[in-house]
């Protein structure tokens, strides 16, 4: 499965930057007042998205070598996608008032820079690892 590693890196990558952009595209016009960011519709959109990221992450995760998650950078997105999927719950339906709803999802959208960071750098610290390094 290691001659798929591309095309699924990039299947992974393609899905991780439709989630966040849908995410804040939704995110933007709920705190606005729209309905349509809770339609059916968007929600299954969501979820095949977000379905699709899990898949491929599952599936890079068996197919790379485990001394490459030897630092724990993937325990620390792991950990920060947690956070971020329960801000996005608060931002999109949970918190109670639009200050609640617009600092979860100002919350959701720093963690998921972060997780990005942390992918990008392969390092726990993400970006900020080249101000300690």
């Amino acid at each position: 499965m290691i001659e798929f590693y591309p095309q699924i890196k990039a299947l992974h990558i393609a899905m991780a930057v439709s989630s966040g952009a849908l995410f804040a595209v939704r995110g933007a016009f709920a705190l606005a007042g729209h309905r349509w960011p809770h339609s059916l519709a968007v929600r299954v959109l969501s979820w095949t998205i977000d379905t699709t990221l899990l898949t491929a992450a599952l599936m890079l995760f068996t197919v790379l070598p485990r001394e490459l998650f030897a630092n724990g950078w993937l325990a620390t997105k792991i950990v920060l996608l947690l956070g971020y999927i329960g801000l996005g719950a608060f931002a999109l339906r949970r918190a109670r008032g639009r200050r609640g709803q617009a600092a979860a999802y100002v919350a959701a959208l720093a963690v998921f820079a972060s997780i990005y960071s942390i992918a990008r750098a392969h390092h726990p610290l993400g970006a900020l690892y080249a101000l300690f390094a």
